[in-house]
């Protein structure tokens, strides 16, 4: 088994990470709480660890991510 790893998140990584991943489950009427909304906030981490690192390029990266 492989550890990943993260850097550390910090006040103001958790806000746009927050902002984004609200306003994205806003917009479909999804309970960030349900299996369809945890799945978008590890979605929005990976995004987020892979340089969409503002609120807009996030979210343009969530409405741009093809999920199943």
């Amino acid at each position: 088994m492989s550890a990943m790893t993260h850097t550390p998140f910090f006040s103001d990584d958790i806000d746009v990470l927050a902002s984004a991943l609200f306003a994205w489950c806003a917009e479909r009427s999804i309970r960030l709480q349900s299996q369809e909304g945890l799945s978008a906030a590890n979605v929005a981490i990976n995004l987020y660890d892979a340089g969409y690192q503002t609120q807009d390029r996030l979210l343009g990266a969530l409405h741009d991510h093809e999920f199943r």
